[in-house]
């Protein structure tokens, strides 16, 4: 799946970052009414999902659940347990990627990842209870549907023997009386954040008002965007961090990718030195491996700076460039120096036509971009990648 995560080191730098003096981080006044209706909730069979990440042996996860692994996997089938491990690495190697992450995605429509009992039932009859809300999603991929459909005896085999081994109870037993709290905790603090309004001034699309953020024990270091306005994340994250989640992810794409700005601006870009040296040679575990899924990545970025800065919950913007993914989010930067340029959070618009117009004056061309992403990062013009 072309899509990726967030990881827990970027969100922790989030946390403690604070906004550079104006001009560069202006604050916008906010939107007058609120059009943003958040949902909070816990979801069982998300939790479920998340836990094979420990289960599956790989330190990211052990990282964080290394007991908890330890607590359950001797209560597990011992074949079923060494079968995740497998399975992981497989999704991994075929290239569905990581295994809990893209299955979020697919169990995430009509209420099927309710709880365990609900994943195997959806799993049984996954051509009418999965298959139809996955194929009309901007996820979906024949090749992922196609990997999915023959692993799902396995991955059936796997959650019955979680469900013998007491996952529901455990989970319980971990969460405590906490997550309730925590939900309405987490209800309150987001109320007063009206996410929707600046999208959709910062994009001239529409958006749906409900945002849906489930919480959960066992999802770090993620934070997952799943069908529709839903998204998943830990129970304790703060609030900036949940709300710059939302910012970000429900903006892709940003453009039609397909359409003729997307292609305009993928032209020119794709004539700079730069910029397809560092799509060529970049880290591949940063994702982004085309040009195409760097410049939809980095627009995005671009408008969620924005509207973390409106909302007051950014980050410096040349921090967050440099440090994140090796510094590879060069277009981000110069992007959003381009829309700080034309006032955007003040003016608004299609994003689209704002785009389609910025290659036809020249803003995308080497000379003209590289010294706008150099100010915004704070680097020199002719040393903007790689960050040394």
């Amino acid at each position: 799946m072309q899509r990726r995560s967030f990881l827990a080191g970027p969100l922790v730098a989030w946390m403690a970052a604070t906004l550079p003096a104006a001009p560069l981080v202006a604050m916008a006044a906010p939107a007058k009414v609120n059009k943003t209706r958040w949902r909070v909730r816990a979801s069982e069979g998300f939790d479920a999902i998340a836990f094979l990440g420990p289960l599956s042996g790989t330190k990211m996860y052990l990282d964080f659940y290394g007991e908890e692994d330890a607590a359950f996997a001797p209560r597990m089938d011992a074949t079923a347990y060494a079968d995740i491990g497998r399975l992981w690495n497989e999704a991994t190697k075929d290239g569905f990627g990581l295994l809990g992450p893209n299955l979020q995605v697919l169990f995430s429509a009509n209420g099927i990842e309710a709880s365990l009992d609900t994943l195997i039932t959806a799993l049984k009859a996954r051509q009418t209870a999965i298959l139809p809300s996955y194929r009309a999603s901007i996820y979906w991929s024949e090749s992922d549907w196609a990997w999915f459909d023959r692993a799902a005896p396995r991955l059936e085999t796997i959650f019955d023997a979680m469900r013998k081994a007491g996952f529901a109870a455990f989970r319980r037993e971990r969460i405590g009386a906490d997550l309730d709290r925590r939900i309405a905790e987490v209800s309150r603090a987001l109320s007063t954040f009206d996410v929707i309004s600046w999208q959709e001034k910062l994009t001239g699309r529409r958006f749906d008002p409900e945002i849906q953020i489930v919480l959960l024990q066992f999802s770090k270091p993620h934070g997952i965007k799943v069908q529709g306005q839903t998204f998943l994340q830990a129970a304790d994250y703060d609030t900036a961090t949940t709300v710059r989640i939302a910012a970000h992810e429900m903006l892709h794409p940003p453009v039609a990718m397909e359409g003729p700005a997307a292609t305009a601006a993928l032209a020119a870009l794709g004539r700079d030195p730069l910029i397809t040296k560092i799509v060529r040679e970049h880290d591949p575990q940063w994702g982004y491996t085309t040009l195409e899924g760097m410049l939809n990545e980095d627009l995005v970025q671009a408008l969620d700076q924005l509207i973390s800065e409106a909302l007051g919950v950014a980050r410096n913007p040349a921090d967050r460039w440099r440090k994140s993914d090796d510094g590879m989010h060069v277009i981000a930067a110069g992007l959003y120096g381009l829309l700080r340029q034309d006032r955007w959070i003040d003016t608004g618009g299609s994003i689209e036509d704002w785009l389609a117009r910025a290659v036809k004056d020249g803003r995308l061309s080497p000379t003209a971009f590289h010294p706008v992403a150099a100010r915004v990062l704070e680097r020199p013009v002719d040393a903007l990648w790689p960050v040394k």
